[in-house]
């Protein structure tokens, strides 16, 4: 097991250490060894040197799930850039926002991915966003001949800002979290020691690399030595396909992705679809507590290892494979190494074992504050951060999650602002207010519910009129509202704010 130092010095003592053991496995089933992925880390970063890319240089992308792109990650590593992943979910709103935040100077998108034109987007914005260079990635990144870009020294320095990732959060804007080679890569090493990855695991990844996850899980592979199997897009039936084909081991994602194979387990019910399976670990949204008992039943191994964490942590408590089964489905797991997390009340006390209150976090995971630093004030308190989650410890130092201070909708683990759905709607035409709200989803986790008081003397709203408004402002499908109620007027308390838990409790089912 490796730890510590840079993202590249990582790079390069995998690759000293087992250079010739699979890392990367696609879903063309295409294999790239450790050495490999140094090989082609190094010429990308000669590449991009030559556009003007170095120490501090800000770079955005927003790039599929392609070996091309792990190799992107550990090439800006090596120039001491400063890289901000973009999730490919998100639109021209969201994009716009992080690359003027950050100050991108160059922004790699592909051409045309899933139906949707990212090059025609990213010129457009860049029109608008001076000394901006938008560079179209199809698979192959800029490269030279060159080994590496010898003027360019590699980085030395952990704990300086490289990596910066946005979340949703609970405002209309996106929340810029600024992270170090330290922090993006502390949780993937912990987990590598909390869930007893080996290098004869196979991990299969078929979420956006782009998420926080991404880097999380890049690091669990260059720290154990274990190969990641990764889809482009995920798709029930050829997933599985591609996971068991390479004897996938440990299953990443969330919830979602976990009741998908499920669905496809139940189709060939007593044949294993993923035999060499021995743990599903992941996070991201609440899970149901049978969810564990079903996958370790139907699907084999040790079930479901859940784990917390968010975009500020990339993860902070996590369940090993050889904790109670009680562990396993209801909690969240034990803080990992390094983490520490307290319980404040809701009077600012501290919180007893099994007392509900605010999490409140600190570790060598957590990121060094945001792009904002009217953010940072107002959620660091002396190293703590303030997560917003509401939960409890119980006597063994396990985490349970019971809700959120802040308002927000937790879909297929992406962080929605319901403030910002607010927003929206409130300038349409036919809305007097809006509630919006999460409501409980088997599928998604949450799904987003947006519960309208029509403007006098109009015609109610139908849900497709509501889909067209969203696609038309240019923001990503998973704030689009799945589900619309009408209302004669909305339920508020005596000072006039509407009263989401009675909306909840009448819209949940």
């Amino acid at each position: 097991m490796l730890r510590g130092g840079t993202f590249w010095s990582m790079v390069e003592r995998r690759a000293d250490l087992t250079p010739d053991a699979p890392m990367i496995i696609d879903d063309g089933d295409r294999v790239m060894t450790f050495a490999q992925y140094r090989e082609a880390a190094e010429r990308a970063a000669a590449g991009l040197a030559e556009r003007g890319v170095g120490p501090g240089t800000p770079v955005s992308w927003q790039l599929p799930t392609w070996p091309s792109t792990l190799v992107l990650q550990a090439a800006l590593a090596r120039l001491g850039a400063v890289q901000n992943p973009i999730i490919p979910v998100y639109r021209e709103r969201e994009v716009g926002f992080c690359l003027c935040q950050t100050g991108a100077r160059l922004f790699l998108v592909p051409s045309v991915w899933r139906g949707f034109d990212f090059q025609a987007m990213a010129r457009t914005l860049a029109a608008d966003i001076d000394g901006l260079e938008v560079v179209v990635c199809d698979v192959d990144l800029p490269a030279a001949d060159v080994a590496a870009p010898a003027d360019v020294a590699p980085p030395d320095d952990p704990e300086a800002i490289r990596w910066v990732y946005y979340t949703s959060g609970t405002t209309s804007d996106p929340k810029g979290a600024r992270h170090c080679d330290t922090s993006a890569m502390a949780s993937g090493i912990a987990m590598v020691e909390r869930q007893q990855f080996t290098p004869d695991d196979r991990f299969g990844l078929a979420f956006p690399f782009a998420h926080i996850g991404g880097v999380c899980n890049l690091s669990a592979s260059l720290s154990s030595g274990c190969t990641l199997v990764i889809a482009e897009a995920f798709d029930p039936a050829a997933t599985t396909a591609l996971f068991a084909r390479h004897g996938v081991t440990v299953v990443g994602g969330g919830p979602a992705f976990f009741m998908a194979f499920l669905a496809e387990q139940r189709k060939q019910p007593g044949e294993p679809i993923l035999p060499e399976l021995r743990l599903c670990s992941g996070g991201g949204a609440p899970m149901p507590a049978s969810q564990h008992y079903e996958v370790r039943a139907e699907m084999g191994g040790r079930g479901c290892g859940h784990a917390w964490g968010m975009t500020e942590a990339p993860i902070i408590a996590q369940n090993a494979p050889d904790d109670a089964d009680e562990k396993l489905a209801e909690t969240e797991g034990r803080p990992l190494a390094g983490a520490e997390i307290k319980v404040v009340g809701f009077d600012g006390s501290p919180a007893g074992v099994g007392v509900e209150g605010e999490l409140w976090i600190r570790g060598p995971m957590v990121c060094r504050g945001y792009t904002d630093e009217a953010l940072t004030a107002a959620c660091f308190d002396d190293g703590w951060f303030h997560t917003g989650d509401v939960g409890f410890l119980d006597a063994d130092g396990y985490v349970t999650l019971t809700g959120r201070v802040k308002d927000i909708i937790i879909r297929k683990g992406e962080n929605i602002s319901a403030t910002e759905i607010e927003d929206l709607l409130h300038a349409h035409p036919k809305v007097a207010d809006v509630g919006v709200i999460g409501l409980p989803d088997e599928e998604r986790g949450e799904r987003v519910c947006a519960v309208v008081e029509p403007a006098p003397g109009v015609e109610a709203m139908t849900l497709d009129e509501v889909r067209d408004y969203f696609r038309s402002s240019g923001v990503m499908a998973q704030k689009i509202p799945e589900q619309l109620e009408m209302v004669d007027s909305l339920p508020r308390n005596a000072t006039g704010k509407v009263l989401k838990h009675e909306l909840r409790d009448l819209f949940a089912d």
